[in-house]
């Protein structure tokens, strides 16, 4: 199934950005302070819970694992750049509660149907998909989606400020070390592990990707986005943007929707100009995953989002059940409105 087609088979669209948020806000909201995990410790061991799939959830998931698997990591983080006066925001500088949720869901099976194939193989290669490339904005330090995502993809384009670079890279040195190493706690499985992860995504139909893993530096503010950011010589478009927890107040909107569209129009440019073979025509879709904190805020944020991408709330269906209505955090879809 096209992403347009799976998209179009929601149960609504959300056409008023006010009543989208009058509905989530409605429900009870847990309490989850500012959504820091520990803003205090120099490094956290993580947990990131891969869910299997769900046989309704849609094309691909049939025969999915039916246990969870789960990934160990340690993540470095600086609670001194957090407490800082930096001009620029120090938010990403700490690890917060949406990020493993958000890790294990994009890992699994569920997040699987909104994951275009490569722009050049969508509609020419016969059999499983071939994995997409994803780019993610605000990634912070800890690189824990594309961490745990890295079996599913080809290639994987964290960005953010510069000053989270030096983490980053710790954390993807410490964390990648295949399982079979000895390397201690570099990286650690619980149960099926990484190697499930792969096989699920297997059975399903699903190409297992080589997981290039890049940081790209990229201020919303001062950088243009551009075709070198895919870190391909012969990719100049991503099939997925994606972004975990990035808006926390009304002055980073206006940068951070500009920005997603800009990244999701690289399709558009690949497109035109006859780089993208026949499955071009597949958009790159905007993946959005949120706490739920200020309303104003929210819709601000949704209200620029819907300006320049048609917009769907995913459904609790394919959503684990950390991500699900109720629980405080919520996740939409976007594909830009001149597709």
């Amino acid at each position: 199934m096209s992403t347009r087609a799976l998209l179009s088979s929601f149960e609504e669209e959300v056409l008023d950005p006010e009543e989208e948020t009058f509905d989530l806000f409605s429900h009870p909201i847990p309490s989850q302070n500012l959504g820091f995990i520990d803003p205090k410790a120099q490094s956290l061991d993580v947990s990131v819970s891969i869910p299997p799939g769900n046989q309704s959830t849609g094309p691909g998931t049939k025969g999915a694992a039916a246990r969870e698997a789960t990934l160990d990591f340690t993540i470095h983080q600086s609670p001194a750049i957090l407490s800082s006066d930096r001009a620029g925001g120090t938010t990403g500088a700490v690890l917060w509660k949406i990020t493993p949720l958000f890790a294990g869901w994009l890992a699994s099976p569920l997040a699987q149907p909104f994951l275009p194939s490569p722009a050049s193989e969508a509609s020419t290669r016969p059999g499983p998909s071939s994995p997409p490339s994803i780019l993610e904005l605000g990634c912070g330090i800890s690189a824990l989606t594309a961490l745990a995502a890295a079996s599913r993809v080809r290639r994987y384009v964290l960005t953010d400020q510069p000053y989270v670079s030096k983490l980053v890279r710790m954390n993807l040195d410490e964390n990648r070390a295949p399982p079979s190493s000895s390397s201690g706690k570099r990286r650690k499985t619980k149960g099926s592990g990484s190697a499930a992860v792969a096989a699920a995504a297997a059975a399903q139909g699903q190409a297992v990707g080589g997981g290039e893993i890049h940081f790209v530096p990229l201020d919303w503010e001062l950088d243009q986005v551009t075709p070198a950011l895919t870190c391909s010589p012969d990719r100049r478009s991503f099939d997925a943007v994606v972004a975990c927890d990035c808006v926390y107040n009304e002055a980073l909107v206006g940068p951070f929707v500009q920005t997603c569209a800009d990244a999701c129009r690289l399709r558009l440019r690949e497109a035109e100009e006859g780089r993208g073979g026949e499955g071009a025509a597949e958009p790159c879709v905007c993946i959005v995953a949120q706490q739920l904190r200020a309303p104003e805020v929210f819709e601000a944020w949704l209200r620029a989002f819907h300006a320049h991408f048609r917009v769907w709330r995913v459904p609790d269906s394919m959503l684990s059940e950390g991500l699900r209505l109720g629980s405080g955090f919520v996740v939409h879809v976007g594909v830009l409105r001149e597709v």
